[in-house]
């Protein structure tokens, strides 16, 4: 039994660990990239939408450690996440183009994201 439990915490730890780099790494990228055209007011509000993605993707990683204790964390994080696909995805249906990048967006926050909180939910801590 122990076994298993070591497994499932370590399988869920490098799941997180792993997917956590999209958002690390896009909301990094995001926040420091030289924007194109005029600076204003979008590209301040595109770091700042930047930002955010960056501190979801650092606060998926701080619940690595204790993993199996930090379903509260996990599920609010996922709603965000899943909110901003959904929204995302109405911009799909609105006539934004489908460019592979907003496909791979939709995917880890439609699928992949929802999914890593399901399995995380599933652990078990051990006393």
């Amino acid at each position: 039994m122990a076994g298993t439990y070591t497994v499932g915490r370590r399988a869920a730890q490098v799941s997180f660990a792993v997917a956590g780099i999209v958002p690390v790494v896009a909301g990094s990228w995001g926040v420091l990239q030289p924007f194109l055209g005029p600076v204003g007011a979008a590209v301040n509000h595109g770091r700042y939408l930047s930002g955010l993605l960056l501190g979801i993707g650092l606060l998926f990683w701080a619940a690595i450690p204790r993993i199996e204790r930090e379903t509260t964390r996990i599920r609010l994080l996922t709603t965000v996440v899943v909110v901003g696909g959904l929204c995302r995805l109405l911009g799909v249906v609105l006539g934004d183009p489908l460019s592979p990048s907003v496909a791979g967006a939709l995917a880890m926050e439609l699928v992949v994201t929802p999914l890593l909180c399901l399995g995380q939910s599933r652990l078990r801590p051990r006393d």
